[in-house]
């Protein structure tokens, strides 16, 4: 067991446990824009289809039931653009986290196979990496990487944590250059319904993919679009030969969505008001917490899309963390992320209305 967690990186958010702390005895409470973990209630629809489906005694099955299937298929041809899919071209799993991290693993990835991800990424496509002993690999644009023994390559759009997002033909040209040298490419697009400034585009929309899903997985989310970052709810999709191998291992290991979660998945899919909803809240927040950080001498950059601002004063990220602290504000440092990210603070704004507008006041 220590061999494998000597591999992997210090578990980041523990660095922040002492501004934490500083934040905590603000006398008006801390207002925490860090993790980003929802905190609106889960609408009711969801919970009600939950609540029925709990007398579950049976084992669900790890493909999902017929429902969910159809649920997701559905989904990714309205939402996305898809054309002709079929169940054999989804797969639901225990939350998107735990897909990453283990993805490469069971991949079947190890010593000499390189994985790439953005240079400022969420942490965990790293953990992916060193996990199974593979070489994790930066890029600024993946096309200028050397493909000799790149297996696996990680986009995200939107960005965690920048909130950039990429065009349709950035991705069009992305996917054909990973075809024609044989890279697997896992798309993470769980903020695909969080686009402010920008409307982003799924690799399985056949003006990216050119109606072929060769090669080709997209990530998909339901914590932040509905709420259930608790239910752990997710599911990818995309090229059945590498769905249907995945599928083949988790079966094996057991990886099961648990049956109430898929009936609220399907119930969640269905409904588009939700999520217009919820994003009617995050479009105060983040208007207003930006407005607050630039008049307070912050600079955002990118942000276009996602539950986060990424923020800068010009200094070093952990100088920002302590003097946001101070004013009962805790924010992530931007080195989390990554080296280029060590002047950059990422800002949430999934706190609840009261806590923004504190966070709002202590900056003016």
């Amino acid at each position: 067991m220590s061999a494998v967690s000597s591999r992997l990186p210090v578990f980041p958010w523990d660095k922040l446990e002492p501004y934490k702390k500083t934040a905590l005895s603000h006398p008006d409470g801390i207002v925490d824009l860090s993790v980003g973990t929802p905190v609106d209630p889960v609408p009711a629809l969801i919970q009600d289809a939950l609540v029925a489906a709990a007398d579950s005694p049976g084992y669900p099955t790890v493909w999902g039931t017929k429902e969910l299937r159809d649920a997701l298929t559905g989904w990714c041809e309205r939402r996305l653009g898809a054309v002709d899919f079929a169940h054999e071209n989804v797969l639901p799993v225990v939350g998107s986290k735990e897909l990453v991290a283990w993805l490469p693993t069971q991949l079947g990835l190890g010593a000499g196979d390189r994985v790439a991800y953005p240079r400022l990424a969420y942490p965990t496509y790293e953990v992916g990496a060193r996990l199974c002993g593979a070489e994790p690999v930066v890029y600024d644009d993946p096309t200028e990487l050397d493909p000799a023994g790149l297996k696996l390559l990680w986009l995200n759009s939107p960005s965690n944590p920048t909130g950039k997002v990429l065009g349709k033909d950035e991705l069009t040209r992305i996917v054909a250059w990973a075809r024609e040298h044989g890279v697997l490419v896992f798309s993470d697009e769980c903020y695909l319904e969080l686009g402010w400034e920008a409307d982003p585009v799924s690799v399985l929309h056949p003006d990216v993919c050119g109606g072929s899903y060769e090669g080709i997985v997209a990530v998909h989310s339901l914590s932040k679009r509905s709420n259930l970052a608790g239910y752990r709810a997710a599911f990818i999709a995309g090229d059945p030969a590498v769905l249907g191998e995945l599928l083949l291992i988790r079966k094996h290991g057991g990886m099961m969505t648990a049956a109430p979660v898929q009936a609220a998945t399907v119930a969640a899919l269905g409904d588009d008001a939700h999520v217009a909803e919820q994003r009617e809240r995050y479009a105060a927040r983040r208007a207003a917490l930006r407005a607050a950080l630039e008049a307070h001498g912050f600079r955002i950059e990118h942000s276009e899309a996602s539950l986060y601002l990424w923020a800068t004063r010009d200094e070093p990220c952990w100088e920002t963390v302590a003097y946001l602290a101070d004013k009962g504000i805790l924010v992530a440092p931007g080195d989390f992320y990554g080296v280029a990210g060590e002047r950059f603070v990422r800002v949430a704004f999934t706190a609840t209305d009261e806590r923004v507008d504190a966070a709002v006041k202590r900056l003016g």
